[in-house]
């Protein structure tokens, strides 16, 4: 491809993003940013929320996975449905009882002051964090495929798209997301799909010929049986369980979308819907990372991280076209992963932290600059933290760094579990000592878990360890409640 081509592509994917920001930006408030003036359509909701749960990570990881561990992630995919419908069943019902714009006040009125901050400051990290380090690995990708033959400075690309991303996202925010990201979602799959097709018009071979391949292979095999292996499916199953009770419905970004649709009944909807879909999808991404696979074994494709395996493959392989529709694939995985953190971020810190949401001494106009500084002051943080991500450039410590993010969910499952069905009432300034100390011992548990453990590996399942772990702190420090005089 060459870069006036790409240049081409990028432009007119832009362009088409900001007109259907402009649609939707139209009249817009502080209520359309933070719920979308609780008018987004439950089907829109469900289909843009597929672009949401998968980044551009996930979108050029694939090989590796299927590499690696085979199709055993669709395990963790199976957890995930059963997390869906709890999320719909339990937190959402509480959420809309409660009348939530940020979810993380259901703290405060359960616990206190103290639990509320720490609840919303560790998701504040977790978005920072996770949302800097998918966005790092994508732009990385695209400096070392495109910008570096234009002699383009990586700082300079990560401001551009962060400034694309600040400003299709600062005034409409939710009302504007829900609808940006079924365009997106619908340019990925749409990239994934065609992505199948090349490389089996290329490889010459029928997709029926190469889907019974894939079967035949060990690159299909699910359900990994040693207890010891940290991909033992029954570990998956409840990993994907609670990973997507926390990261889905204990996380701001994603549960910002559902308190958007009109009523629980839309909300549940949408969920429901979602959670099917995500299944077909992912086993789609797999679908496309053991064809990938093929492809490279067929061709003599080499590549020093497997990371690299599809872009490398779209780019110098796959023709002009097949490079053309990665390249939107990517952006459009990339952008809803981006814009949502940044919008949810700027909620939580309006509500959680400056609580303009009970300003009635300032006025409308007044309230919507305090948002914007917030939101270009996060969209900053955010371009420091990649370059410091691009300036470390050492592989192991990012994954431990996305991987430490992760553990950062661990005391929301604590703390949610507890409020929700535990009726004792906690020493409120006991829990930031709580949250800290959890995550640290879970670190060092899963660094020595083969030592103390008789060879057993924490994968996914540390998740549970921390919540369990933030749960009996929580129970320690915590009384009975009082029954109340009549």
């Amino acid at each position: 491809m060459t870069p006036g081509l790409i240049l081409f592509v990028f432009v007119i994917y832009i362009i088409a993003l900001f007109f259907v920001t402009w649609l939707t930006v139209r009249k817009a408030d502080n209520q359309s940013f933070f719920i979308g003036n609780k008018k987004s359509p439950w089907l829109v909701v469900a289909y843009g929320m597929i672009g949401a749960s998968l980044s551009g990570v996930t979108f050029m990881s694939v090989p590796g996975w299927v590499q690696d561990t085979q199709f055993s992630y669709m395990v963790v995919v199976f957890g995930y449905l059963v997390g869906y419908i709890i999320i719909a069943l339990v937190l959402l019902p509480l959420y809309y009882r409660l009348k939530l714009t940020s979810i993380y006040t259901y703290l405060e009125q359960r616990f206190g002051f103290w639990s509320y901050k720490t609840g919303a400051g560790f998701f504040i990290i977790s978005r920072v964090l996770g949302a800097s380090l998918r966005t790092f690995l994508v732009i990385n990708v695209l400096q070392i495929f495109v910008f570096d033959a234009w002699n383009i400075p990586f700082w300079l690309n990560v401001t551009v798209f962060m400034v694309l991303v600040i400003l299709y996202t600062m005034k409409g925010g939710i009302k504007t997301i829900v609808w940006t990201d079924t365009l997106q979602t619908t340019f990925m799959l749409l990239a994934v799909v065609l992505s199948v097709l090349y490389i089996s018009k290329d490889l010459g071979v029928p997709l029926g010929r190469l889907f019974a391949e894939i079967n035949q292979s060990d690159m299909s095999r699910m359900f990994i049986t040693d207890w010891h292996n940290e991909r033992y499916f029954v570990k998956q199953f409840f990993s994907g369980m609670f990973i997507t009770i926390v990261m889905t419905g204990l996380d701001q970004e994603m549960m910002q979308k559902n308190l958007s649709c009109p009523n629980i009944w839309d909300a549940q909807k949408n969920m429901y819907f979602f959670s099917v879909i995500i299944v077909f999808v992912n086993f789609l991404f797999l679908v496309l990372g053991a064809m990938l696979l093929i492809y490279a074994n067929a061709k003599g494709v080499a590549v020093a991280f497997t990371d690299e395996l599809f872009p490398t493959i779209a780019f110098k392989y796959l023709g002009t076209v097949a490079g053309m529709v990665f390249l939107i694939g990517l952006i459009s995985a990339s952008f809803p992963s981006l814009g949502g953190a940044l919008t949810a971020l700027t909620t939580s810190v309006s509500i959680d932290f400056l609580r303009l949401d009970r300003r009635k001494d300032v006025s409308e106009t007044s309230l919507t600059r305090f948002r914007y500084v917030i939101h270009i002051s996060i969209a900053v943080i955010f371009v420091i933290c990649i370059l410091i991500f691009r300036a470390l450039n050492d592989r192991a410590v990012i994954d431990k760094l996305f991987t430490i993010a992760g553990y950062t969910y661990g005391p929301l499952l604590g703390l949610y579990t507890f409020g929700l069905f535990v009726p004792r009432k906690v020493i409120d300034r006991a829990t930031p000592v709580v949250a800290i100390l959890c995550p640290i011992i879970c670190y060092f548990l899963s660094m020595y878990s083969e030592e103390l453990f008789n060879g057993y590996r924490f994968g996914f399942e540390i998740l549970l360890v921390n919540g369990f772990l933030t749960f009996v702190g929580l129970l320690i420090f915590s009384r009975r409640i009082e029954p109340q005089m009549s």
